[in-house]
């Protein structure tokens, strides 16, 4: 018995330990491992043998080439993988965008396949994550950072490391996502890595570590697969300067509500007493029980313990929560398209529904085509209109205002919104009747909120490529929640594409036809 707990604890500690930063050149191997992020001991896909992955860093203007290897050995999960950089343009790199089935087919095992991309214009905070069935649920995220040299609010803060700023969160399982309920419900949620679960073991919080008197640029990220999470600090004022890559005019919060694949740059002063805080991430409809949803903030100089305070009845009332209509660009940028409701030179309903087991847009379940879009594209398909999955392909030219409004499901809900390839604005937020045509946020997820919500986006076409948009709980999208925006497809062809990128489709259709594994 004293071994089995002395195990657990030890792939706890694997599973939760500090980040470690590689890239912006560096080899990703694929594998899998039994961890314990929780307590609970289960099988896992981890990017660089850790859960969250490690952090890839960059720098703005400079060039990633990450050598992704599948080394995947367990059949009771998906064998393939890919990878997609959440946030990243890839402008005129749409191949390595790391969609299966819309830019690219699975790596295979013992194979690899070299994303070279360069970040054009980004900087700020993104993540990584399978694009392979719901494989990313299974432990294959992370979080990638690219720094900008010139950071135009550098003075607001002191201390910016990817190793030490950098904060996840995310849901776990405790089954595998090739074996999941009809309706998944996550176990417990991570914070960097630890957490418990509900009459779980007592495993050590993840710690923050701060020092007294300086000013740390946290970037908060959501790996999560399915629950949203409001985020707080005990104690503590959070002022955000950046969401989603877009620098905006500095706005003090005390409470974030965070989406899946959300994320936002906050400056925290620690400026409070020595002592230790709680961190709190909470999913709708639970508490604080057992330490569950919970990390630790703790100054340099405090007890090596938990925050005294209990945070079950202790729970501070949050006075300055984010509202999404209070973020605005640092830098004014003009809405594309005339200042009106459907001013734009393209405009899209997207009607979402479920229709038994699946989800459908305007009336069409995504159905993942076995020829990736791309591949489509570049095999002589000149039209959106010739693409597979009919009803799906939403052709759009380029040079265009477009905007997409999607009235809101109440249902499963509030879902998250993705757009692959571009920013958008929010010209109409959840929980908000009003437009804003001049400074509206960017970012490249959204909730599309509740009963009576009309989210409305804009953006301008000018990068060619199938590009993904979806609901960004993972479970949905593979359950039909997504559409593929097809961008200027005539030019898309221009694109030089690898002869290794070439080589996945005949590599993947053979490894299944010969193993009967995905």
């Amino acid at each position: 018995m004293y071994q089995l707990r002395s195990l657990v604890f030890l792939l706890a500690a694997i599973s939760g330990r500090g980040f470690a930063a590689i890239g912006p050149i560096a080899s990703l191997t694929v594998s899998n491992r039994n961890i314990a992020p929780d307590g609970f001991t289960r099988s896992a896909v981890l990017a660089g043998g850790t859960f969250p992955g490690p952090v890839i860093q960059g720098t703005k203007g400079g060039q990633f080439s990450i050598n992704v290897i599948n080394s995947l050995t367990d059949t009771s999960l998906d064998l393939g993988t890919s990878i997609h950089w959440h946030g990243l343009f890839q402008q005129h790199t749409n191949y390595v965008d790391g969609v299966v089935s819309v830019t690219q087919c699975p790596i295979i095992p013992i194979n690899s396949f070299l994303y070279d991309f360069k970040a054009i214009g980004q900087a700020g905070t993104y993540w990584y994550h399978s694009h392979y069935r719901n494989q990313y649920c299974d432990g294959l995220r992370g979080a990638l950072v690219i720094y900008d040299p010139d950071d135009p609010q550098a003075d607001l803060y002191d201390v910016d490391d990817a190793e030490s700023t950098v904060i996840t969160l995310a849901d776990w399982y405790h089954f595998l996502s090739t074996n999941a309920p009809a309706i998944p419900v996550f176990n417990s949620t991570l914070i960097n890595g630890k957490g418990r679960y509900s009459g779980g073991p007592d495993i050590d919080l993840a710690i923050i570590n701060v020092t007294a008197g300086k000013r740390y640029r946290f970037r908060l990220v959501s790996i999560s697969c399915d629950p949203n999470f409001t985020f707080s600090i005990d104690g503590h004022q959070m002022t955000i300067i950046e969401v989603e890559g877009n620098n905006v005019q500095p706005l003090v919060v005390d409470s974030i509500q965070i989406f899946v694949g959300q994320r936002y740059s906050f400056v925290l002063n620690a400026d409070q007493p020595v002592d230790n805080y709680w961190v709190r991430s909470l999913p709708p409809g639970q508490g604080y029980t057992g330490l569950t949803n919970l990390a630790v903030l703790r100054y340099q100089g405090a007890p090596r313990a938990n925050p005294t305070t209990d945070p079950t009845t202790n729970i501070p009332v949050s006075q300055l929560p984010l509202v999404e209509t209070n973020l605005h660009p640092l830098t004014s940028s003009p809405v594309p398209g005339n200042p009106t409701p459907g001013g734009a030179d393209i405009n899209i309903n997207l009607a979402i529904a479920v229709s038994g087991a699946q989800f459908t847009v305007n009336d069409v379940s995504f159905d993942p085509p076995s020829v990736p879009v791309l591949l489509q594209i570049l095999s002589g398909a000149k039209n959106a209109s010739d693409l597979v999955p009919a009803g799906s392909i939403y052709a759009l030219e380029p040079n265009k205002s477009v905007e997409l409004t999607i009235p809101a499901l109440v249902i499963a809900g509030p879902h998250p919104i993705h757009l692959h390839g571009h920013s958008f604005y929010v010209v109409r937020s959840a929980g908000n009747s009003s437009y804003n045509w001049d400074d509206p946020v960017l970012r490249d997820v959204v909730s599309i909120g509740g009963a009576g919500d009309n989210v409305t986006i804009r953006f301008f076409t000018n990068n060619p490529g199938p590009w993904f948009l979806h609901c960004h709980i993972d479970w949905h999208l593979n359950a039909g929640f997504a559409v593929v925006m097809a961008e200027d497809v005539p030019d898309v062809p221009t694109q030089d594409i690898p002869i290794a990128w070439e080589a996945l489709c005949p590599a993947y259709n053979t490894f299944v036809s010969v193993t009967g594994h995905l």
